[in-house]
């Protein structure tokens, strides 16, 4: 039997989130090692103001300071510049050969150095400009692009998380290697490349917002796709290659990237007429990414999100081989009886591919309707949920529960795309997530077996699920960590 649901339900998200403690010693730590390394590998540079050459960036700032009165740190504050806008400011004071003192009395807007032509370079190689990643940090002291805040009191647990609590989630993402595999997922990808290429109209002169733009390969598309404006936001240290990828395939004057979590930057618009993110995890939910989407859909929208549908499904698996290898293992290893290690293994779900043959059941559906999450019942809903499920076993065994996700871009679009991430689609990076069941349960051919499936965020984590499955007279609480 094949079941449709909404998402619905659970009470976890709204539980309250434990104090975390911060790293402020360790960034203080890591500043002035920057520093050092900034003074030590440096190239000279030429000053912003005369022909001084100078033997490093540090040195160059305290120049422009103590000889010309501009002091770099008091502009980018004054004016809360961003990298981008630090990059342009650097290019207008070079190519214009402004007076120094012009610069101390600037409006707050429009600024001199807006236009997108001062994002390319005046001196090749400028170290002002090479080593912008580690001197803008330690210039602004962890300034970021409109940094003040838009939260309110109804957020969920994961815009509530301070950004020091957030670090790893973040930092995970700043390496190159997860955008690689992820860049390299063809299913993933193309789909979201051809439902933009094949849907122009959606796209033609609209303002586009992409939530946790990675390498900015999505916002590439929409550019490509006819968007007049997109604006691209991520918090890792990815956003500047990002940066640079942008300008390399000459779209700056279409893409603007904004370093920060969606939750806690103003955007330079109102609304935008398209959100585009890749926000699913592991079993759909993993990582609460929605919750971010969520949040940015109920401030900045005007039209659709995408995708804008998605299932979770749930079917039986009949891996005898896998269940001895992970299971049955503990009960004799070498002479020895290690069942009570089962109660560390089984309540950890196991992301792996998953063989379309030990699948013995049709599966049971959980619709996921995007723009249904209202701002009321968004709180109760999103990454959590309780449904019944069916599954319809043709095996007298049932070893395992397998989760896995379809993906639906449909709302307006002329051309709509689908994909899957289930055993008998191609390979994604996604995976499916598999759910041991410490003992086998006897069915007979055919038999329905009802169950209970609670998806809920764990409150001393919220990106991470505890997925609980009563089924028959068992209960078992997985963790996806």
């Amino acid at each position: 039997a094949v079941t449709r649901f909404s998402l619905t339900g659970g009470e976890a998200a709204a539980e309250e989130m434990p104090e975390l403690s911060d790293g402020d010693d360790d960034d203080d730590i890591d500043e002035e090692e920057q520093w050092q390394w900034m003074e030590e590998d440096c190239q000279p540079v030429t000053c912003l103001f005369c022909d001084r050459l100078l033997s490093s960036v540090p040195a160059t700032l305290q120049h422009c300071t103590a000889e010309h009165q501009v002091n770099l740190v008091d502009l980018i504050r004054k004016h809360n510049l961003d990298d981008y806008s630090y990059i342009k400011m650097i290019n207008f004071i070079r190519s214009t050969k402004c007076d120094a003192s012009s610069l101390t009395g600037l409006p707050d807007a429009p600024l001199p150095w807006d236009s997108e032509s001062f994002l390319r370079p005046v001196l090749q190689d400028d170290p002002l400009l090479q080593y912008v990643r580690a001197s803008f940090r330690l210039l602004a002291q962890g300034l970021v692009l409109n940094a003040e805040t838009s939260r309110s009191g109804n957020l969920g647990t994961v815009a509530e998380l301070r950004e020091d609590e957030d670090e790893a989630y973040f930092s995970s993402y700043g390496h190159y290697g997860i955008h690689e595999e992820m860049l390299k997922d063809k299913v993933r990808t193309e789909s979201y490349r051809d439902f933009m290429y094949h849907n122009p109209d959606l796209f033609k002169n609209k303002v586009v917002l992409d939530v946790g733009c990675g390498t900015g390969i999505l916002s590439m598309f929409a550019a490509r796709a006819g968007a007049k404006k997109v604006i691209s936001v991520d918090q890792s240290e990815i956003i500047y290659q990002a940066m640079d990828i942008v300008r390399s395939n000459h779209l700056e004057d279409k893409i603007t990237l904004i370093k920060g979590r969606i939750e806690d930057v103003s955007l330079p618009v109102e609304k935008v007429d398209i959100i585009i993110s890749e926000w699913m995890g592991y079993f759909l939910l993993f990582e609460s990414m929605l919750d971010s989407v969520l949040y940015a859909r109920d401030l900045y929208l005007a039209d659709g999100v995408y995708p804008d549908l998605c299932n979770i499904s749930l079917a039986a698996v009949g891996d005898a081989q896998k269940h001895q290898d992970r299971i049955a293992f503990w009960d004799d290893v070498y002479g020895f009886n290690m069942a009570c290690m089962k109660k560390a293994v089984v309540p950890e779900a196991v992301v792996e591919v998953v063989k379309a043959d030990v699948v013995i059941s049709e599966p049971t559906v959980v619709q996921v309707n995007i723009i249904h999450v209202t701002k009321t019942n968004k709180q109760r809903s999103q990454n959590s949920f309780s449904e019944e499920y069916i599954l319809s076993v043709a095996f007298h065994m049932l070893l395992a529960i397998v989760g896995y996700f379809d993906i639906f871009f449909d709302k307006g679009c002329s051309n709509k795309v689908i994909f899957s991430t289930g055993p008998q689609a191609t390979k994604t990076h996604w995976k499916q997530t598999v759910f041991l069941l410490e003992r086998p349960i006897s069915v007979q051919a055919g038999e329905e077996l009802q169950g209970k499936i609670t998806v809920r965020k764990n409150k001393k984590d919220p990106r991470s699920l505890l997925v609980t499955f009563d089924l028959r007279d068992r209960k078992q609480t997985y963790s996806l960590q």
